[in-house]
């Protein structure tokens, strides 16, 4: 999401939250879970369970795996989202391929445990800057919008997956401690950035008409104005009430910012929904 308030310097802010993100998931992937044959979550962890299986390194399955899901998310998740996340992605390989596989403990509990911390760290970064590490994030994304239903079921079917091929295909006490991997992942990443959920805005403005175009010009949701007075000032107002999804919240804070900066916002969970809420296009 650019808009003009997307100045030069917070482009290469971005980039050096990707890029630090990067390192910080490929140390925690080549120190701690792949030493150990635990699992990651997302497309990470299937492109460790290929590189067990097939002659090739987790970066290399890792970034093949990607190129048809940034493809999948250029058309139906947004450009600059998806060109920021294969960034993400292309760093995560280069980083997994000049960082040596070195355990630094014996334990898989504590390769387990610290190594689902560090990569969620690494995770989780992005998505507070407009971004994501890619991989099945997107494809949940995606199928979430196609059947209009929650994003954290599809996360977590995905990666049930990898916690069933595992099981089958190496050893299930691996799939256990895989999966205790996930959990302290999904508990990391929703510290940082609550990914899985819908949140409503309410935004107070007395430029209803020309925020209510912008907002609709880079995000496509449904906006209610409701009539509102000033109850210091007494001036005319609305509240500008809408419904997003955690990834949109990066780029409706840039449209606010640059339209009315005097807005007031106030961004609260939204525990469900009940009737239309939008679909793929």
């Amino acid at each position: 999401m650019i808009t003009r308030n997307s100045t030069l310097f917070k482009e290469i802010q971005k980039v050096l939250i990707i890029v630090v993100s990067t390192i910080v998931m490929a140390v925690g992937l080549n120190m701690f879970l792949i030493p150990a044959n635990v699992f990651a979550n997302g497309a990470t962890g299937i492109a460790q369970i290929l590189a067990a299986l097939l002659p090739l390194s987790t970066g290399m399955f890792l970034f093949l795996i990607n190129i048809p899901i940034a493809v999948l998310g250029w058309y139906k998740v947004g450009k600059i989202f998806t060109f920021y996340s294969f960034i993400h992605v292309a760093l995560t390989t280069f980083f997994l391929e000049i960082i040596p596989i070195e355990a630094l403990s014996d334990n898989i509990l504590l390769n387990g445990v610290f190594g689902g911390v560090i990569t969620a760290v690494g995770a989780a970064l992005p998505l507070k800057w407009g971004a994501s590490a890619g991989g099945l994030d997107v494809v949940a994304l995606v199928l979430a919008r196609i059947s209009d239903g929650p994003v954290g079921n599809y996360f977590f079917i995905l990666n049930g997956i990898i916690v069933i091929a595992a099981g089958l295909l190496f050893d299930w006490e691996i799939a256990l401690y895989t999966l205790l991997t996930l959990y302290v992942s999904s508990r990391v990443i929703d510290t940082i950035h609550t990914r899985h959920v819908k949140v409503t805005a309410f935004i107070v403005t007395k430029q209803p008409e020309a925020l209510r175009e912008a907002i609709h010009k880079h995000i496509t949701r449904g906006i209610t104005r409701i009539p509102a007075k000033g109850g210091y000032d007494y001036t005319e107002k609305e509240v500008l009430m809408i419904v997003i999804t955690r990834y949109e919240l990066f780029a409706l804070k840039e449209v606010i910012e640059e339209v009315d900066e005097q807005a007031f916002t106030n961004i609260v969970n939204t525990a469900g929904i009940y009737g239309m809420f939008r679909k793929s296009d």
